[in-house]
């Protein structure tokens, strides 16, 4: 299975290709990478990256690549994951540095959690966070995530837990 086209006012969200790979491996590289586990070296991040893309044949979901829909520029991912050792479907984003602050993952990920309702019939998503990302956290509560008493990957998660069942 390949990733879905999926359309939003400004957004397409498609299936990652090679060329996405680069803006991936630079947020591994830097600081910003740090509540991911990183930084990390290139070749690192090319089985981080790999391994997510391969869960869409694997799983039958993984990660979108985000992309301006007038431009067609490359805006990030967003995606839902589950790696070994997840306890459920983390849904997820990254976005790059001309993209934040702009609405692109907040918009992306609502499509996809639609996605997942409609697709999988799922009635929720979670994300695991590491209590210093705000970022992260904000952005999960703007999704409608409420914090939840559920397993985390690492200790110390905070697990945000977001109800798809009102979606249609």
């Amino acid at each position: 299975m390949t990733a879905p086209s999926l359309q939003t006012a400004r957004l397409t969200l498609r299936m990652p290709v090679l060329a996405d790979f680069g803006p991936r491996a630079d947020f591994y590289a830097s600081g910003r990478s740090v509540w991911e586990g990183g930084p990390v070296d290139r070749r690192q991040a090319w089985r981080l990256w790999a391994s997510e893309v391969g869960q869409w044949p694997l799983l039958g979901f993984g990660p979108f690549s985000v992309d301006d829909r007038v431009s067609g520029a490359y805006l990030g991912e967003v995606g839902i994951y589950q790696p070994e050792g997840y306890p459920e479907p983390e849904l997820g984003w990254f976005v790059v540095p001309a993209a934040e602050g702009r609405g692109i993952a907040t918009e992306a990920a609502r499509a996809v959690m639609l996605w997942a309702r409609q697709t999988h019939g799922w009635d929720r998503l979670v994300n695991y966070i590491a209590p210093g990302n705000a970022r992260s956290i904000a952005l999960a509560l703007r999704l409608g995530g409420v914090r939840a008493d559920l397993p985390g990957v690492d200790a110390g998660d905070l697990v945000l837990a977001h109800d798809l069942r009102g979606l249609a």
